[in-house]
């Protein structure tokens, strides 16, 4: 260690702490690149390193961070004092699970680090992908390009020491243009991660010039298109809208802290009650629903959270059935007490902090669906009377429990006995949770599935955002009400 992390540890076991923790960010680098229409609208690129000590005294928590490493001492001795202060306005004292003490390093798959590729030569890349989305049609044309490299060292008195390497990539292309009423309608595109990587190398130029001609011809086709008629009919969403309606409705729902209270004030509660998990009938027996942060190319995989837990593969639903939720050391000791039982068996390593400024919170990981046994979107098409294909997440509304949708589309077309049917325009589809997913009529095999990212997942007071990542297949709802 190149600095008395162990040493200020243990001073603090010896002041009477029963539990310490601290993560070091020897080095943080983040840009972002924004273009419209061959303009480089904005640029913005930063650098930070500093460090963040929880400390448990009497059952309270206590942080205190700072980017000042000749404040060692201090910061660390801040940290208690912020939990003796605590600890004497403490309705409930909290206890952490136990979990095995890890020695390791994760390094995220990456070829190219995206912080090393100099800037003309991405500015470069972003103009010739510009060039392609210069068609007829298109209005306005947004190309937005962030990049993000960290290296994190987690120390705690347990033992644990862990070094974590985590370099990210997130582009984005969006056009617009205006239809026969003078309407804005939009196509956007986030890559899914391809491969087992998340270096420069994903940056394909003939890949997203491929994309590019494919967005200008489902837009224009959008502006020629009548609207979505309002009325009930399956709905087949596709991967990039699929990925957000787990994300609203499955995710956040399952964060225990949310179900727990803890979210109400800021981000928002669940439905999801304890006495709920083994037993609640959340969709069909065709959803099984897992957080699996193994995946190697997803930003929602980590090697180890921020409690110092391996990450993990866990279900949250199987055959339809709650089974799981996204966890912690905290807080699955307080559900456990609550529910007056050993339902939760230990963390599901999913506590995660933004920076070295923020503490841990329970997040998302890769909240995924497994793929189903119901082949390809032209199988499901095939055997759909009365439907609707939706790509695109437009715009949402979520109920403050998540009880609750309202989802806006950018493109989607008309099935008809099982043949594809005219695109139609400003379409969106709505629903109440849980009799939405026991509507899930068909989930397409593995040839649909893929893995779509989320750069700006917000939760926390003060706010902290996240990455992610959701890998879904093409799923098929029945009798959803659908319109604008």
């Amino acid at each position: 260690m190149t600095h008395p992390w162990k040493e200020e540890l243990n001073k603090l076991l010896l002041q009477g702490a029963s539990y310490a923790d601290v993560r070091y960010t020897p080095r943080e680098d983040s840009a972002a690149l924004v273009m419209r229409n061959g303009n480089l609208l904005a640029f913005s690129a930063g650098s930070e390193r500093g460090f963040g000590v929880r400390v448990l005294y009497q059952g309270a928590w206590g942080f205190a961070a700072s980017s000042d490493l000749g404040s060692i001492t201090a910061t660390f001795a801040r940290a208690l004092d912020n939990a003796k202060s605590t600890a004497r306005r403490l309705s409930r004292p909290i206890r952490l699970a136990d979990k095995q003490v890890h020695t390791g390093r994760f390094t995220s798959p990456c070829l190219v680090d995206p912080a090393q590729v100099p800037y003309d030569e991405q500015v470069a890349f972003l103009r010739r992908v510009d060039t392609a989305l210069q068609q007829t049609g298109v209005e306005q044309r947004m190309i937005f390009l962030r990049t993000q490299s960290r290296l994190t060292e987690y120390y705690d008195t347990q033992g644990a020491q862990i070094v974590k390497e985590i370099r990210e990539i997130f582009p984005y292309l969006g056009i617009q243009g205006r239809d026969g009423d003078g309407e804005t309608q939009s196509r956007r595109y986030s890559p899914p991660r391809l491969g087992s990587t998340r270096g420069w190398e994903i940056m394909q130029a003939d890949f997203f010039e491929e994309q590019a001609a494919r967005m200008v011809r489902e837009l224009n086709e959008t502006l020629a298109a009548p609207k979505c008629p309002s009325d009930v009919r399956s709905v087949i969403l596709m991967p990039d809208i699929m990925y957000l309606q787990v994300h609203e409705t499955i995710g956040h729902p399952l964060e225990l802290d949310r179900i727990l209270g803890y979210e109400l004030s800021y981000a928002g509660g669940s439905f999801v009650r304890l006495s709920d998990f083994g037993a609640l009938r959340y969709g069909t027996d065709k959803l099984t629903v897992r957080a699996d942060a193994t995946m190697e190319n997803s930003p929602g995989s980590f090697g180890y959270d921020d409690d110092g837990v391996e990450a993990q593969n866990n279900l949250l639903i199987k055959d339809g059935i709650l089974v799981g939720a996204i966890t912690s050391r905290q807080m699955v000791t307080e559900a456990n007490d609550k529910m007056g039982r050993e339902y939760f068996k230990g963390s599901g390593g999913t506590a995660r902090a933004s920076s070295f400024r923020r503490t841990p919170l329970e997040r998302m990981t890769n909240i995924s669906v497994d793929p189903g046994t119901d082949g390809t979107l032209e199988d499901i098409i095939a055997k759909t009377e009365k439907g609707i294909v939706l790509s695109g997440d437009k715009s949402w509304s979520i109920g403050s429990n998540r009880e609750q949708f309202h989802f806006a589309n950018h493109y989607g077309y008309l099935v008809e006995d099982g043949q594809k049917k005219g695109v139609v325009r400003s379409c969106a589809y709505s629903g109440e949770t849980l009799p939405f997913y026991n509507s899930l009529a068909m989930v397409g095999d593995e040839r649909t599935w893929q893995v779509e990212f989320v750069p700006n997942c917000g939760k926390g007071m003060p706010s902290q955002t996240m990455q992610l990542g959701h890998g879904v297949p093409v799923c098929r709802f029945d009798n959803v009400k659908v319109g604008e």
